[in-house]
């Protein structure tokens, strides 16, 4: 228990609600949904002959077939309404390439899809690493999805096959009785064939689920990257083409005379520090070594 404990602590669940999971785990069942509805069916049919000599009339004659429909296997007793005689009659057909081959696609696709599930959960890292696992996953994906197709149409027209040979009308030209107009026969069950409709239905669920997650097996591969590069961004101007350009269409408010100051460098101030500068001139400085004397 602990083993599994730690494996469910450092499994990546959320992988199952992307896409590449959620569509695997669809796929999942739906192949157990297929080979099982084929793998285990087993039918019946009834007839009744009624003879002119009611002794000899068999008004229940009940035929079995099942997985793998090798109806030439399958046979029955009927009346010859002759002094109690019976005669043995076989089937006819042999149906069991295309069901089992169909169940084996989907045996396959089952363990697939389960160890598949098991990588993405508990192994997606290495599953990426080196585009190794998402190139064979797309291969297997691939053939998958063909041989689902294949599988399918050739078990849907096995199936019609089928039907055809245990038709009750049909089984019933078979009895030699039956031709003799003062015997009476007919049928009293049919098959039911229900199970089998689902398989085929089943089957082509999972062409479309296989062929549908082929995409999202080769957006992991990463060859599309280079494809879906954002544009490059655009050029934006340079500072001081912006600034240049601002002053080009805006006047500086401090360059302006109006609302601010403006000192004036020729006046007041100046003007006084040169008079005062001439006055110490006149005054204080000596204007010639004669008068020093």
């Amino acid at each position: 228990m602990d083993v599994v404990n730690q494996l469910v602590a450092q499994g990546q669940f959320r992988v199952l609600k992307l896409p590449l999971g959620f569509i695997k785990v669809l796929e999942w069942f739906f192949a157990i949904f297929a080979f099982s509805t084929c793998g285990s069916y087993s039918g019946m049919f009834r007839m009744s002959v009624e003879c002119k000599n009611r002794t000899d009339s068999d008004l229940s004659i009940e035929v079995e077939f099942e997985y793998p429909f090798r109806l030439h296997q399958v046979y029955f007793d009927a009346p010859t309404c002759k002094g109690g005689d019976k005669e043995r009659l076989f089937l006819i057909g042999d149906y069991s390439s295309s069901s089992e081959f169909f169940v084996t696609i989907g045996v396959f696709a089952f363990l697939y899809s389960t160890a598949a599930l098991s990588i993405y959960v508990f192994f997606f890292e290495k599953y990426k690493e080196n585009n190794k696992g998402p190139l064979i996953d797309l291969g297997v994906t691939g053939v998958f999805a063909f041989m689902w197709l294949v599988s399918s149409a050739a078990w849907a027209k096995g199936l019609s096959d089928v039907k055809t040979a245990t038709d009750p009308d049909m089984v019933i030209s078979l009895i030699s009785a039956c031709d003799v107009e003062v015997n009476r026969c007919r049928e009293v069950h049919d098959p039911v064939m229900s199970g089998l409709n689902t398989s085929v239905a089943f089957g082509f669920i999972n062409l479309i689920l296989w062929a549908g997650n082929l995409w999202f097996v080769f957006k992991e591969t990463g060859i599309i990257a280079p494809f879906m590069r954002a544009p490059p961004p655009q050029d934006k101007p340079a500072a001081p083409d912006a600034y240049g350009q601002q002053g080009a269409y805006e006047q500086d408010p401090y360059a302006s005379n109006q609302g601010g100051y403006q000192p004036e460098y020729n006046q007041q101030g100046y003007n006084q520090e040169a008079e005062y500068g001439q006055g110490y001139g006149q005054q204080g400085a000596p204007t010639s070594f004669s008068n020093q004397m």
